[in-house]
Parts: C-alpha cells; structure tokens; sequence
C-alpha cells in the first residue's frame, strides 16, 4: 500500500449473529432449517465466526477494524448493540431468527452485508429464506430499500473481503476534500452553464469538497518561492536527485525540472494548509505555463506517486472516478484520453501519468515536454506490457458510468500526450462505441470492475461493464 496524508478513513465493520434457540415439541413442527439449534451450537458459532474474522482482518490490504461480534435472537437486541453508531458496514451471520431482526438491523442505516453458510458450517436458515422472505416480502418484487442480492454472500470470504474493498472506496470518496488550482471545471467546454454544472454534479453526488485557490494566489506563493534561496536550492537538489533514479531518461531542458520542483512544493503546501489529499488545476495547458515557466505534467505525476490524487485540467467529469478508482485500487491513477476503439483496442494517452502504477514500484520513464505546447517537462512513463487495467469512462451528467477490463498491449510513442499506451478492449469493442459517454476516462492496474460497479450503485449510478 502507498502511503497517504489525510483523508483515509479506516472502514469499521460490525458483526452480528442472528439466531434462534428452539424447543421440542410433541406432534408438531417445533424448529426451522439449520444447523444452529441450541445454546452450545450459538457458542461454538461464535468461536467459529470469531477466528474467520480475525483471518479476514490479516487479509485485508486497506484500513479496517472489526467490532466484537454480538450475537441477537431478539428484535430488541439490535438497538441495544452498544457500538453500533460507530459502525460504517453491519456483517449479519444470518443462522436463523425472525425476520423483524434484519429489518431492526436495516434500519440502523448503515451498509448491510448478509453472510449465509451452506458448505462452510452449520446450514443457516436464511439459506432458504432470504430471498422470499426478507428480500421480496412475499412479493415477486425486490422490496429492501438497503440490501439488495449483491449484498449476500454464500460461505466465500473472498466475496466478503472485495465487497469490502469497495466500501471503503466509497467510504472515502463520499466528501472527499480537492483543491482546485483556478475555477473547477468541467470538460465539456462549450458552455459556461455546463462547465459550472459539472462540479454541482459532483458535490451533488458524491458530496465532494472543493476548495479554489485562485491563480492570483498561485501567483503569489510562487513569487514567494522563488525568492527565497533556500527553497530553490533545495528544488534543485530535488530534480538532481530524481533525475538521478535509476530508468530516468531527461529528453528536455533540466531547467523545467527544477521548476517542476517549485511547483511540486507549492502544491504539496496547498495540500497541508487545505488538509486535503488529493488536487486538480484548470487552465493547465495555458495559464499555469508562463506564470510557473513550465508545465504542471510532472508536479502532478510526482504527487501521484506520493499517493495524492493529482488531476489536470480540473474536470469535475472523471475526478469522482478517479479518486473512487484509487481508494479502492490502493494504487496511483491515470486520467487519460481515449483514441477511437477500433479492432478490439483503443489507445489512452495524456502527460501526467505516475510512474509508480502498481503502487510500489517505478516504471521506466522518459522525462519530456508536454506535447501540445513543446514546452516544460512530462513524464512518458512506459507502462508494463502485458499489465491487466480496469477503465472507467464516466457520463457528463453523473448519472451512468461504464467499465471494462483491458491489457496493455504495449506504450507507444505516436505524436499525442506523452505517457500512452495500447489497450486491447476484453470484451465487445464494437459495443463500447455506441455506449462510450463523456471524455476523459481514468484506469488503474488491476482488475477492480466487480468493486467499482457495487460502489457507484450504492450512490445510485448506473453500471455498464463492457
């Protein structure tokens, strides 16, 4: 895992066992299904429960913490769960009990994960019911307002465990704190009233935090900066020392490095004075180049690999995508431009990329101008070969995303942004024409569609996987 500054919040799960203790009865059905029928079979379920979770918890490569587990038999019980407030995700062992028990147990409001047992212990009852019963109320339609089928898992931790991955994405990205560098933005720049729209969207959806630092304000602090000796000796020896790194190819003026550096701590300052983790800039292809007498590709990419969340061009379209992408990947980002798909593969570039894409190494990387001004310097990082990548390409209006799986054909060098790379489409290429929507898309390494489409759903965005 990369290291991050501010806004992680560990995920806290509470586990509950449900259960019933039953009586013999002469002449009568006197018990439902399922294996956990008295006070010694409940107790040897604890024990059971208990030693899986604090498996789960050495295998989870996020922050989590997980509460003792209660168990209920009773309705009344739930509200009495002392730590129940301090709960982001409710993990019910549904072994039996009534169904006003799930009900108590939605209605705390919190995430709800149904764990059921078919092969992996004792038979559960809800094994039979859950769905007619709790989920549809005896109707042929879904009914629960916050647990749904992707929310119940049969025996399989590993389900539990991406399920889990994917809140805490959300967890994370729900109010998450930006600083925009100039006015926050949108991509399509046609209209003002859309532009402004755009970062709405944004708050509206997923209550994100924005904080504007205008360009008169850059302006100053780098002014600043550059007056005192100290901190530009100190970016000098900065861009000596990364450009010193092994699989580092300098093919521009070092003097844009060294003001990349200035930059980079400009940022890094706004970054602690805001308490934020992650940044974006508008007007990074104009405005920022004469005031900073470079690009901002590099700071961007710099502060990526540090685990910040760094966006260019302040487009309020991707930057939900790309920090939820992040949180749940563990791993930088790269917001990109798409090609035409064409033949089962598209091709992604722009000039910000970070080198460090798996989150723990540094990929082979050609420092160069960015290309639509030849001017400043930009990371062409040559990403692996063969490397599976989730993409996600979200809508203008915050209302559909969709996904796929591709792999890394090869980075090229055609004449566009800098850091580029082939990627060859798994899954129906000729669709993704008639379903592509807004522009930029953000991928990461790995495969991390099932999390992303549980996520967005939970905000009440649609999903397509391609």
């Amino acid at each position: 895992m990369i290291s991050k500054d501010y806004t992680d919040k560990k995920l806290v799960i509470k586990p509950v066992l449900i259960y019933a203790i039953y009586e013999r009865k002469k002449a009568t059905s006197w018990r439902s299904w399922g294996g956990i029928q008295t006070k010694s079979d409940v107790a040897k379920e604890i024990q059971r429960i208990s030693a899986e979770l604090k498996e789960l918890e050495t295998r989870a490569e996020f922050p989590i913490e997980i509460l003792s587990l209660t168990p209920i038999a009773s309705e009344d019980e739930v509200f009495n769960i002392k730590d129940r407030d301090s709960a982001d995700v409710i993990l019910t062992y549904a072994a039996g009990g009534e169904t006003e028990i799930l009900l108590a147990l939605q209605s705390l409001k919190k995430q709800n994960l149904i764990f059921l047992r078919h092969k992996s212990g004792p038979f559960y009852l809800w094994s039979e019911v859950i769905q007619a019963r709790f989920l549809r109320n005896y109707t042929d339609e879904l009914v629960q307002s916050n647990v749904t089928p992707d929310d119940v898992i049969v025996d399989d931790y590993d389900e539990v465990l991406w399920r889990l991955r994917a809140l805490y994405g959300l967890k994370n990205t729900v109010e998450t704190r930006i600083v925009t560098i100039g006015e926050p933005s949108g991509w399509p720049g046609e209209s003002i009233d859309t532009i402004k729209n755009i970062p709405y969207l944004a708050k509206q959806r997923w209550g994100i935090d924005i904080k504007t630092v205008t360009y008169p304000r850059f302006t100053e602090l780098l002014k600043k900066f550059v007056e005192d000796d100290a901190h530009l000796k100190q970016a000098g020896r900065d861009a000596e020392q990364y450009l010193s790194q092994p699989n580092i190819t300098l093919h521009t003026d070092k003097e844009f490095v060294v003001k990349a550096f200035v930059v980079y701590r400009i940022f890094k300052d706004i970054l602690d004075e805001y308490q934020a983790n992650a940044i974006t800039i508008d007007q990074c292809m104009s405005t920022i180049i004469p005031i900073a007498g470079t690009t901002a590709c590099l700071p961007l990419s710099l502060l990526n690999d540090e685990g910040h969340m760094a966006f260019c061009e302040s487009d309020f379209v991707v930057i939900p995508a790309g920090i939820l992408l992040h949180y749940i990947s563990g791993k930088p980002v790269f917001l990109n431009d798409p090609t035409y798909p064409h033949d089962g593969m598209v091709t992604l570039a722009h000039c910000t990329a970070p080198r460090k894409m798996d989150g723990e190494s540094y990929e082979k990387t050609d420092i160069v101008t960015h290309f639509e001004s030849d001017y400043g310097a930009a990371p062409s990082v040559k990403m692996r070969k063969g490397q599976e990548i989730t993409v996600i390409d979200p809508d203008f209006e915050e209302k559909h995303w969709i996904g796929f799986k591709g792999s890394i054909v090869e980075p090229t060098s055609y004449p566009i942004c800098r850091s580029q790379i082939d990627v060859a489409i798994e899954g129906d290429w000729k669709r993704l024409l008639y379903e592509m929507r807004g522009f930029h898309w953000i991928a990461a390494y790995g495969n991390y569609l099932k999390e992303i489409e549980y996520a967005v759903k939970k905000v009440g965005l649609e999903w397509d996987t391609i």
